[in-house]
């Protein structure tokens, strides 16, 4: 072979290789921006939400997220958010290459806090899962909990082998651990990328949350990120040009397609998230909920009317406020507190399709069929649009 020839396949293989780290690296940048804007969101919403008492909108996406007397689940619910906002951004330091050259020190206590801290968040979400109560069916808790194993055995791994000083072995599972762990953040990318490409809920009940979508990405939150990465580990141990080319490519796309997703949820649920977060208005839901809990319905209706002319700048009296006390009444089977509450909802906010799509609900739930077909009937003329209202229309007309 002539020196000619062989210098340039050295230099087709240099190329493929710097492409091929390009393209990590790009997914590297996209993956550290995400994972520090939901843990800024995260502990944005819960932390702040908290420190000045306001429990009532940990519920807004967590199922049963906070129950008055509740001790154990309420702590559960705690340790894992607490957990879920830690873990986005001591894992960026974790996987920042110049951290662990310049900081071994720091990179191997950060390991420590981050494995720790994933097996807390994970033993907290099989117990929120299991005994706590959560949306959707058998073979999404399966998933959850096969997730919750596949972290505990990420991390033991990732731990035997830093101290057994195989660090090449040792950064694989800590890779793996990282991929495991960041399982529900992968899924809200997905989740929120499918309803921008399609404008609506595609394989699932809005309603219940059940359906082949959430069913595929139980298990598939973890075991797509981890079969990327097992390719990309084969990649980078197999010679070929056309191998790195092909992984730099698929890698490329992939993080375009993150991108997509993060901005969408980022949008859609981040933004909202934080403005909430740093929101100073009392909550009207929770004021309303210790009345009601107290005193009873009547007093709570009176109540909501006398501070919102009174003190209305005082109190948030924004859409979701009723609309999340609605829904916790709703799952607490107090169906006819949850009418009052949401048709309190409904008035004040008339053109929404939302609003109408709830009270439709409870009222379903509560058995009365002609007026949550009515309501349904509401929020479908608002929006054309509302899925949800359609379907469960179609379902209550059905003979």
């Amino acid at each position: 072979m002539s020196t000619a020839v062989l210098t340039n396949r050295i230099e087709i293989s240099f190329s493929a290789d710097t492409v091929l780290k390009a393209a990590a690296r790009f997914w590297f940048v996209v993956t550290v921006v995400g994972q520090l804007a939901f843990g800024f969101a995260v502990a944005s919403f819960y932390g702040l939400t908290a420190l000045r008492g306001d429990f009532h909108g940990w519920s807004k996406f967590i199922t049963h997220g906070h129950v008055a007397g509740y001790t154990t689940g309420n702590f559960a619910v705690a340790m894992h958010v607490a957990s879920a906002a830690l873990l986005m951004w001591i894992g960026a330091l974790q996987l920042a290459p110049a951290v662990r050259g310049r900081f071994p020190v720091f990179h191997r206590w950060n390991g420590r806090v981050y494995m720790l801290t994933a097996v807390s968040a994970s033993v907290a979400g099989v117990y929120m899962t299991w005994f706590r109560g959560s949306v959707g069916d058998l073979t999404q808790h399966l998933g959850a909990t096969v997730g919750a194993m596949l972290i505990w055995l990420c991390a033991g791994m990732a731990l035997h082998y830093a101290l057994a000083r195989n660090f090449r072995t040792h950064r694989r599972w800590a890779l793996r651990l990282f991929m495991a762990t960041s399982a529900s953040w992968f899924y809200r990318i997905v989740f929120f990328l499918t309803l921008l490409i399609f404008r609506r809920p595609v394989g699932f009940d809005p309603t219940t949350f059940t359906g082949p979508f959430p069913s595929f990405m139980s298990f598939g939150q973890f075991l797509l990120p981890l079969a990327v990465l097992e390719i990309y580990f084969r990649t980078q141990d197999r010679p070929g040009v056309t191998r790195r080319i092909a992984m730099a490519a698929g890698l490329f796309v992939l993080t375009l397609a993150m991108v997509a997703g993060l901005f969408a949820v980022t949008m859609a649920v981040w933004v909202p998230d934080v403005k909430a977060g740093f929101d100073p208005r009392r909550s009207i839901s929770e004021t309303l909920a210790a009345t009601i809990a107290t005193s009873g319905i009547d007093q709570a209706t009176a109540q909501y009317h006398e501070l919102k002319a009174t003190q209305h700048t005082i109190y948030n009296f924004d859409e979701d406020q009723l609309n999340s006390l609605g829904y916790q009444l709703i799952h607490a089977k107090k169906f006819s507190d949850a009418v009052r509450i949401l048709q309190l909802n409904a008035d004040a906010y008339p053109k929404s399709s939302n609003a109408y799509d709830s009270l439709g609900e409870a009222y379903m739930d509560y058995g009365i069929k002609p007026l949550a077909s009515a309501n349904y009937e509401r929020a479908v003329q608002l929006d054309p649009n509302n899925v949800n209202a359609a379907h469960m229309l179609q379902k209550l007309k059905a003979p």
